[in-house]
């Protein structure tokens, strides 16, 4: 249960910047942003064949964040100039980066065994070198080092979206057309939002990949419904009352997924069944409202109509009382 625990706790930090992303532009914005499932192998493309050529691997996670922000500026490049469809702009952004991704590493996948990694290399600087501790010290040591990465991007991004640009954004997603009228750049306000959340993205395949020791390809399918049910998982749990809780529950929710994950491969469930077990649970949150709300109409109806009989029963019997 102790692994568990960790592997939850480091998955759920690794992916909470994606679930972070993915709550810009999904949410916030309103942009179903397609481009994440190239983008989040694309960072761990590039962080990987950067570490190969020899270079510093905290430079590496860097070299894949940037990627990932360029992918996300082609996808709004696509959708604001030259009028393509959101959806599809994704799409198209998605294919071409799998052609890139064959082109950086020059395979489907690369293997980052004995290179060492950006977690060894801030261990090192914080005095904990590999073997000198136990494994388990050392992985809560990793630990604590995403949760301080983590932190720092909420804060930052919790700032950011109170600033006037990040209110901008806001509004857009909630009113695209009153925001226009106002004379704001709507389209200079998409291509930030799709830069920031695949850049985030992006830093989330590269620290993804050093964690699990190579990059491949085929590493982005499902991860955005994962991070979706991410993103749904912190709203119910903890709320959307305020921007505050939104991003802490968002992150929390990640944490909170990946537990569960590990926590259904500690037990021997199939790993095959868990992308259809996601795909469903979200399907679920994304209905469960509505018919909420249906019910919540219909009481409301019936309540309404009762009210009517009664007010009818009434005035039937003064009016009997009357003739009388």
């Amino acid at each position: 249960m102790e692994n568990v625990l960790i592997s939850g706790l480091q998955q759920g930090l690794i992916y909470g910047f994606m679930a972070l992303g993915v709550l810009l532009t999904f949410c916030l914005l309103g942009f179903p942003d397609l481009t994440v499932e190239g983008t989040f192998p694309l960072g761990a493309a590039i962080t990987a064949k950067a570490m190969v050529e020899g270079g510093d691997p905290l430079l590496a996670v860097l070299l894949g964040a940037v990627a990932g922000a360029l992918a996300g500026a082609a996808t709004g490049l696509m959708h604001t100039r030259l009028k393509v469809n959101n959806i599809l702009a994704g799409i198209l952004t998605t294919s071409a980066i799998y052609t890139v991704m064959l082109r950086s590493m020059g395979r489907p996948n690369t293997s980052l065994l004995g290179y060492e990694d950006f977690y060894t290399q801030v261990l090192s600087l914080c005095g904990i070198a590999e073997g000198k501790f136990s494994f388990v010290a050392t992985q809560i040591a990793v630990i604590v080092i995403l949760a301080v990465m983590v932190v720092a991007v909420r804060l930052l991004l919790g700032w950011f979206l109170r600033t006037d640009l990040g209110l901008t954004i806001r509004a857009a997603g909630n009113n695209e057309k009153m925001l226009s009228a106002l004379g704001v750049d709507v389209n200079q306000t998409k291509m930030l939002t799709l830069v920031l959340a695949n850049f985030l993205v992006g830093l989330s395949g590269a620290l993804a990949c050093q964690m699990q020791g190579f990059a491949d390809v085929g590493m982005g399918i499902g991860v955005l419904v994962a991070a979706i049910a991410s993103v749904i998982l912190g709203q119910m749990l903890f709320g959307r009352q305020s921007l505050s809780r939104l991003l802490t529950g968002v992150l929390l929710g990640s944490i909170l997924y990946r537990a569960l994950l590990a926590l259904g491969l500690r037990l021997n469930l199939p790993a095959e069944d868990f992308k259809l077990v996601t795909a469903l649970l979200v399907l679920l949150a994304l209905t469960m409202p509505k018919f909420q709300l249906r019910k919540t109409k219909k009481r409301m109806f019936a309540a309404k109509t009762r009210r009517g009989n009664n007010h009818g029963e009434v005035y039937l019997e003064a009016g009997a009382e009357h003739h009388d």
